[in-house]
């Protein structure tokens, strides 16, 4: 087609009119081959002038690493790396979360189980119930508060190691029946390796002796028989 064109243009124009005629076909000849050599581009591949840069704020990570400049791969990588910090510290704080669950919530040593366990005792203790009315109406809770609506009641408590190496854990709450209430004073112990035990368990009400359920102190220590030899005392 622009070979009939350019035998148009020379049989349209006379000898002394070609050298007019001719840079007009040139042009028209050199915008149909950019237009062609455009449309080629445009059907193999996408250019990269077509494609938006990448920023930390854009990157999808669909476009190839080797075909992103020094400038958009360390914008992929900055946010590689901060997506990699996101999802560590969710499992750092998962993982303390769960910690704290197990210790505060599951665990032997936990402040809640200490706590159950003490209530459990109470509500089955016949000398309770007729201190403080029917077993399954007593009610217990943390430290008394202004407001009524107050559900979770701080509970007072403590933990120390003695010298020994013995751990020791201390608690008092209030406890409410149906007729009286009082207060439960409990002392727990555990040495290396083995399981809590009581040292107490007590409850006051006023105007009441003080009832025990545990107490070690009052536990009568098995007496051993003893006799002197060569200026010693020997026990059997």
């Amino acid at each position: 087609m622009d070979a009939r064109l350019v035998l148009t243009a020379g049989q349209g124009c006379s000898v002394l009119q070609a050298r007019r005629c001719l840079p007009g076909v040139r042009r028209y000849l050199t915008h149909k081959s950019l237009r062609r050599y455009a449309t080629q581009d445009t059907l193999g591949r996408i250019p990269k002038a077509s494609r938006k840069q990448i920023t930390v704020a854009n990157d999808d990570g669909r476009v190839n690493w080797k075909e992103l400049s020094v400038t958009e791969k360390a914008a992929r990588t900055t946010q590689q790396t901060f997506n990699l910090g996101v999802i560590l510290t969710g499992l750092v704080m998962t993982g303390g979360c769960a910690y704290f669950l197990y210790k505060e919530v599951f665990s032997t040593d936990s402040k809640t189980v200490q706590f159950n366990r003490a209530v459990d005792r109470i509500r089955s203790d016949s000398r309770v119930k007729e201190a403080l009315g029917s077993g399954h109406k007593i009610r217990a809770f943390g430290e008394p508060t202004w407001n009524r609506w107050a559900r979770a009641r701080p509970i007072a408590s403590n933990t120390y190691k003695d010298t020994n190496g013995t751990e020791h854990f201390m608690m008092h709450f209030n406890v409410e029946g149906s007729s009286r209430r009082g207060v439960v004073n409990l002392h727990t112990f555990k040495g290396p390796g083995a399981d809590w035990q009581y040292q107490y368990l007590a409850l006051d009400v006023k105007g009441q002796p003080r009832i025990y359920l545990e107490n070690t102190d009052a536990t009568p220590e098995k007496k051993h028989s003893s006799f002197n030899f060569l200026g010693m005392q020997w026990r059997k």
